[in-house]
């Protein structure tokens, strides 16, 4: 428990520090496209960045408790690979939102001269964060999934209930996606 809370913390301040040196190095700059392309680039970095940390520790959690079922239970492997891979959803949306920021900003693709105002840029900001924070739901799945392998060890019946309560902290990541890209199509990243 305290070793979560404080990677929580780590998170949060490496966050902010990202932040703020994001910010001081774009105001630093001459062109102010290029500040605001930066602070794009940065809201890509928040958005895959926290939302893989906390995918790769909750496939630890649930990949060690997969890991002893298996050693009892070899037949089970399939089942508990579905239970176990479910936290990785998290950094697929951070990875997603962070396409979705860099075609938008001309940075990746054909669009390579895109107009970023300084809305947009601090806009992918706030969505990366929103994506990243909201991605560390990945963690208390890798919890939910650990829980549900043990289950699945016991009894192979309940690998179906186990996935639908595994699913269900992914609901919030699935809400800062959603959010995220609401608000790229209002920022005109996307459809614009």
């Amino acid at each position: 428990m305290k070793m979560r809370k404080a990677a929580i913390l780590a998170l949060l301040f490496t966050t902010m520090f990202l932040l703020s040196v994001g910010i001081a190095s774009a105001a630093e700059e001459d062109e102010e496209s290029s500040n605001n392309k930066a602070m794009v680039i940065l809201g890509c970095a928040l958005a895959i960045g926290i939302a893989g940390i906390s995918s790769a520790i909750g496939l630890s959690l649930a990949g060690s408790s997969a890991i002893a079922v298996t050693a009892e239970k070899p037949e089970l492997f399939g089942k508990l690979l579905v239970l176990q891979v479910l936290p990785m959803t998290q950094s697929v949306y951070g990875l997603l939102t962070a396409i979705l920021l860099m075609m938008g900003a001309g940075l990746l693709g054909a669009g390579g001269g895109a107009e970023v105002t300084s809305l947009m840029g601090m806009g992918a900001i706030w969505i990366g964060l929103t994506v990243g924070l909201t991605g560390i739901s990945a963690i208390n799945q890798g919890m939910v999934a650990s829980s549900s392998i043990s289950a699945v060890g016991r009894n192979p019946d309940v690998a179906a209930r186990g996935i639908i309560f595994t699913v269900m902290p992914e609901t919030i990541a699935i809400f800062g996606l959603l959010v995220g890209i609401l608000l790229m199509t209002g920022l005109k990243f996307i459809g614009g």
